[in-house]
């Protein structure tokens, strides 16, 4: 269910975080459905439950679960309308910032559409894998 990679660049708090993104946004986890709790899921993951705590606090401030106080933690139903408009803006800023790097080490126009159409049609594609 969950993978982590202890040689990635991110820290574990983060890819529990983004594990639960993909698993929510491409619709392995249904809304309402309930996950695993913290001590499950750490011990299932051998890290710390504070880590995942953590990650659940996060993702419950994001929107994307919910706590029932004596139920557990749910996935939350995700409305267009619940979309920040700071994030999009934010991440639009770090996608232009990256296209414009591709474009000063050399990389071409039609290099950089094929890419980005890559990642458009293969969103959760590992980052480190050729593309």
């Amino acid at each position: 269910m969950f993978q982590l990679d202890l040689k990635s660049h991110l820290s574990i708090y983060e890819q529990v975080i983004d594990n639960i993104k993909e698993l929510i946004v491409c619709g392995a986890i249904e809304p309402d459905s309930q996950l695993p709790s913290v001590r499950d899921l750490s011990r299932t993951l051998a890290v710390n439950p504070n880590t995942v705590q953590k990650s659940f606090k996060e993702l419950e401030r994001q929107g994307f679960i919910y706590t029932v106080v004596g139920k557990g933690t749910f996935v939350s139903k995700r409305d267009k309308k619940d979309i920040d408009k700071e994030s999009i803006d934010r991440v639009v800023g770090l996608i232009e910032q990256n296209i414009r790097e591709l474009y000063f080490i050399g990389v071409s126009r039609e290099e950089v559409e094929r890419m980005l159409m890559d990642i458009i049609n293969n969103p959760f594609k590992a980052g480190g894998e050729k593309r």
